[in-house]
């Protein structure tokens, strides 16, 4: 049903007439949801949450090393986890979490994105994986949503999608398999385990798509805001069962023909969609977690279908952190299978403590290659909207012109973002995100009357390989996506409007107080678990983000990736701060030795740079540890 405030603006469309974004805005329609038994209100805000990992072997003050896996020995195994180790979730830490979510979340938040591991990992020897033991564990954080979002009055009725007080948008992880990472064509045992292990998420209508790939999507707002549950797995390098996205026998193809055709379809009717996935597509010298022709294909599809994508969420690598995609690297002969591409990592794809240290480094080389925009002062309109043009001379182009050139435009439509959640499996601490998102409505019809390249599509795979059929005489031939009308005004990824991204919080339980309260002798009984803010971007002094749109992102990569920060963008140490291989005694001598000194000799350091790795690992390592492993000083 078309809402009585657009009815005019839509009469307008149909008459030929192209309607034009207006910053003014009305509440977003409807206001209050209809389920089949209460309404629920927008708040505006959902949580993304990933790699539970729970483990029930876990075994309270065991050992940590890596052969016992906190199941054997005597040691510091916390009961809440084990923090900065390589250690699964106990079962306290995984029912403190759910019981935190209900108390503090529960009535606040309209959907909740869960991008997989909910298995423990293979990592003890004398205690192999079993798939009895996957499929329980996945079962049993389905129950654990069950208990905090269920509802009472209908729990067992015919419908098991409406078995919730919200939506809840689950994903398959490398860890959800047996053995792991090894995801065949479908139908498998998998797609047709998790069918009925997810059957109160998956709408009855995609079963039979999701058997036959492990894709889904559910209309969080109905007919408004959609969430892809994208198998990343087929995506995945470390996935041997597969082979990328070129070849239209791999599942890979197929699945971005599934993708292609749902956001055709939503861009028909209006919609708009986050697309969410395990394995997240990092693509640096050490780090290649997708095929190329996969990462192709993905990077294409957000440049395509920008009018319609909100952003995409993943989670698996256990850090918090974000990538940047190029439109400038798509490369269609890779993206038809004309050309083989050639391989940036040949390094496991376990992603360890150590690495991260590689990979975030090589992140933040690519970034100090990003348009600069140092000279050009970013003079922002009353709305916050990003300004367009300063040309100082008929027929010149000013060095801001000249910058918008490079990123895309005004709104950096030559980039996309991809944002990585940090995990709850305490290789670090546990985390969680709830983002807030836009719910005003611009004054536009539900389609756009202007598009004369749109073609009517809404297919189960079956009809793709039909397409497929005509789609031309060449091997690797395939549909390419249509771009947006050039009526359309940028995407909610790109300009603010409904949908978009304001700001998130991250949340942290600080493990090591809190296992010390719950164990000291002295500890009181009113110890208790908790999630704490470690970071709100709306208020935030390290990112100053001003929202989460890809410009925003452009700009914070930039100046993380700068080698010589602006001002505002410097942190100060002393040399003593930086430097480690100082003895605690020659610490105390020069103390004394300076104690008439005023001031220390001071290195300058990037202050963004250094506030991106500390939130990387989620506040665990020492300060002065990250200035030595990662070399803040700055070179003059």
């Amino acid at each position: 049903m078309i809402s009585p405030l657009l009815a005019p603006l839509l009469l307008w469309a149909v008459a030929g007439h192209c309607v034009p974004a207006s910053p003014q805005q009305i509440p977003l329609q409807p206001a209050v949801i209809s389920s089949n038994s209460k309404e629920r209100r927008l708040h505006g805000r959902f949580l993304h949450i990933t790699d539970f990992h729970p483990d029930r072997f876990y075994s309270q003050f065991s050992s940590t090393d890596n052969d016992d896996a906190c199941h054997w020995g005597k040691g510091d195994a916390g009961i809440f986890g084990a923090e900065r180790t390589d250690c699964d979730s106990p079962m306290a830490l995984i029912n403190a979490t759910f019981e935190w979510i209900q108390d503090n979340l529960k009535d606040s938040i309209d959907f909740v994105v869960w991008t997989g591991d909910s298995a423990r990992h293979d990592n003890d020897e004398l205690i192999p994986r079993t798939e009895e033991q996957v499929i329980e564990l996945n079962e049993m954080l389905v129950d654990k949503f069950v208990e905090v979002f269920g509802k009472e009055d209908n729990i067992n009725d015919t419908d098991p999608t409406n078995d919730f007080t919200i939506p809840i948008v689950p994903n398959f992880g490398n860890n959800d398999i047996l053995p792991h990472n090894i995801f065949t064509q479908g139908p498998n045992r998998w797609t047709k385990t998790f069918s009925h292990v997810w059957r109160k998420f998956i709408p009855e209508e995609q079963r039979h798509s999701f058997e036959r790939g492990g894709w889904f999507f559910v209309e969080v707002i109905p007919d408004r805001l959609a969430v892809l549950s994208i198998n990343t797995l087929y995506f995945f390098t470390s996935n041997t069962a597969v082979n990328g996205c070129a070849s239209k026998s791999e599942p890979g193809y197929e699945h971005f023909e599934w993708l292609r055709i749902q956001l055709q379809f939503f861009r028909q009717r209006g919609m708009k969609a986050i697309l969410t996935g395990h394995v997240p597509p990092a693509r640096t010298t050490s780090k290649q977690s997708w095929d190329e022709t996969c990462w192709q294909k993905y990077t294409l599809w957000l440049q395509q279908y920008r009018d319609v994508v909100v952003g995409g969420l993943y989670g698996h690598m256990n850090i918090d952190h974000f990538m940047i995609q190029d439109n400038d690297h798509i490369d269609m002969q890779l993206i038809n299978g004309e050309a083989k591409p050639t391989k940036k990592s040949r390094r496991s794809n376990e992603f360890s403590i150590e690495s991260s240290a590689e990979y975030l480094t090589e992140l933040r080389y690519g970034w100090s290659n990003l348009p600069d925009n140092a000279k050009i002062k970013n003079v922002q309109a009353p709305n916050g909207v990003w300004p367009t043009k300063h040309r100082k001379n008929k027929g010149r182009k000013s060095k801001h012109d000249k910058f918008l050139d490079k990123i895309g435009g005004p709104w950096g439509e030559r980039y996309s973002a991809t944002l990585v959640g940090a995990s709850v499996v305490p290789n670090y601490f546990p985390t969680m995100r709830v983002f807030e998102y836009n719910t005003t409505e611009p004054f536009k019809p539900l389609f756009s009357a202007c598009d004369d390249n749109e073609e009517v599509a809404a297919a189960e795979p079956d009809e793709i390989k039909e397409r497929q059929k005509g789609a031309g005489s060449e091997r690797h031939k395939f549909a390419k996506p249509h771009p947006p009308s050039r009526s359309q005004p940028p995407g909610p990824a790109y300009s603010p409007q409904t949908f978009s991204w304001l700001s998130y919080t991250q949340y942290y339980a600080n493990l090591t107080r809190i296992n010390a309260a719950f164990t000291l002798p002295q500890s009181s009984k009113d110890a208790r678990f908790l999630y704490e803010i470690e970071y709100d971007t709306k208020n935030d002094t390290g990112f100053r983000l001003q929202d989460l749109t890809v410009r925003s992102y452009i700009e914070l990569a930039s100046r993380i990736g700068k080698l010589k920060p602006k001002k505002d963008d410097l942190g100060f140490a002393t040399t003593d701060d930086i430097k480690s291989d100082l003895s605690t005694t020659k610490k105390k001598k020069r103390k004394k030795n300076k104690k008439n000194k005023k001031h220390k000799k001071r290195k300058n350091f990037n202050h963004v740079w250094f506030t991106f790795v500390n939130r990387a690992y989620v506040g665990t390592k020492d300060e002065e540890d990250l200035h030595n492993q990662f070399d803040f000083a700055i070179k003059n």
